[in-house]
């Protein structure tokens, strides 16, 4: 009997084009869950199904060993197909075993670790129940339409602490077998269990507001745990934060910055921890060039405008094997916005504009720019 994974995504999204593959917290999003399920060792196979090259490119763009790309018909990937017909597809296409476990994956749910699959399944496989869902546990108050209270007597509010809630579906995972799918024709069938996760995984990604709200919540409990320690690329900004933003000139017209050596010394710390080393900035000068060759930088990349910086990092990612949640970045400007979005790690001088502060779970220093802020950060780092 094995296991098999099932990810249905589609290339045709309209409120957010092409958000299977979208950077999510600087991965694109179907990863998030392929990699969860790799290290699920109670998975055997995991079949991304998409219609969608970009999709099957960025899937086989990565290093998995258990995750197969399977090209779904256009009928089983337009808007009005449903996704048991998908699932159905594939089954028949593949001819399951009957007793195989077929276990369906929501792309959209991204905050789903590798121990709520372990959990759920290792409960499945005790037989208990013929499929299995995904919950969380609801606090909300519900109304019916004619004005009476749907779970909870408004005469005698309950206080959350003693109110026992509600189960919500949550669309991250549904388990069965692929007889009972062939024979019900649905993903759920005969007596149904409920594996309860966290509440913060109660939202799915459908809406723009969906990505900014589970982007805040996948850095607050997931990669708070461990992004410090996975930090294996620093990138700098230069005007602003390596140097004090401001324009110095000699009397024949020379332009001239200022940089601080405390920052210096940060960036050959990064180098004895193995951490690279990088600076991206939109401007292009000799002065900058000095300055990188004296850090002993192992990137430097100039002439980057709006959105180059964050391609500019998804470059060295891919020469590095790494990906933008092992990036820390530090910057100041609205140029450095996407980038900065998109790291593992970001952070910002105390003077940087109020644009770059108000970024989600930003690190702003108590230093200025050129003032050994990017030290200060780098301290952080290395000490964590």
């Amino acid at each position: 009997m094995g296991t098999i994974a099932f990810i249905p995504v589609r290339g045709g999204s309209k409120s957010i084009p092409l958000k299977n593959i979208k950077l999510f917290c600087g991965k694109p999003l179907v990863c998030w869950n392929i990699e969860a399920l790799e290290d699920c060792d109670l998975i055997d196979e995991i079949i991304v199904a998409t219609d969608s090259d970009k999709i099957e490119e960025t899937v086989l763009a990565q290093p998995y060993k258990k995750t197969k790309i399977y090209r779904r018909s256009a009928e089983n990937a337009c808007d009005t197909a449903s996704t048991e017909s998908v699932m159905l597809e594939y089954i028949n296409y593949a001819h399951l075993p009957q007793e195989d476990i077929f276990m369906l994956v929501q792309a959209t749910s991204p905050l789903t670790e590798t121990q709520h699959f372990r959990e759920a399944l290792s409960i499945y496989q005790k037989g208990l129940y013929d499929s299995m869902l995904t919950c969380v546990r609801n606090y909300r108050f519900f109304w019916n339409e004619d004005g009476t209270s749907k779970n909870y007597d408004y005469m005698n509010r309950p206080r959350r602490q003693n109110f026992q809630g509600e189960l919500m579906e949550n669309g991250a995972f549904y388990i069965n077998t692929v007889g009972n799918i062939l024979a019900s024709g649905n993903r759920l069938s005969g007596k149904i269990g409920i594996y309860e996760m966290p509440e913060y995984t109660s939202t799915e990604i459908d809406e723009p507001d969906d990505w900014i709200i589970l982007e805040n919540l996948m850095r607050k409990h997931i990669l708070s745990k461990h992004t410090q320690k996975q930090i294996k690329l620093f990138l700098s900004d230069v005007d602003g934060t390596l140097t004090d933003g401001g324009m110095y000139y000699s009397e024949k017209g020379d332009e001239l910055k200022k940089f601080n050596t405390r920052d210096g010394m940060g960036f050959q710390l990064l180098r004895e921890a193995g951490i690279k080393t990088g600076i991206i900035t939109s401007e292009n000068t000799q002065i900058v060039e000095n300055r990188a060759k004296k850090l002993k930088v192992d990137f430097l990349i100039q002439g980057k405008k709006h959105g180059g910086k964050l391609a500019a990092a998804q470059n060295i990612c891919q020469q590095l094997g790494i990906t933008l949640e092992e990036v820390a970045y530090i910057g100041d400007d609205i140029n450095c916005r996407e980038l900065l979005e998109a790291a593992g790690l970001a952070a910002c001088p105390s003077d940087a504009c109020e644009n770059i502060k108000s970024i989600p779970f930003i690190q702003v220093t108590t230093l200025k720019g050129g003032e050994g802020c990017v030290r200060e950060f780098i301290n952080k780092i290395i000490n964590n």
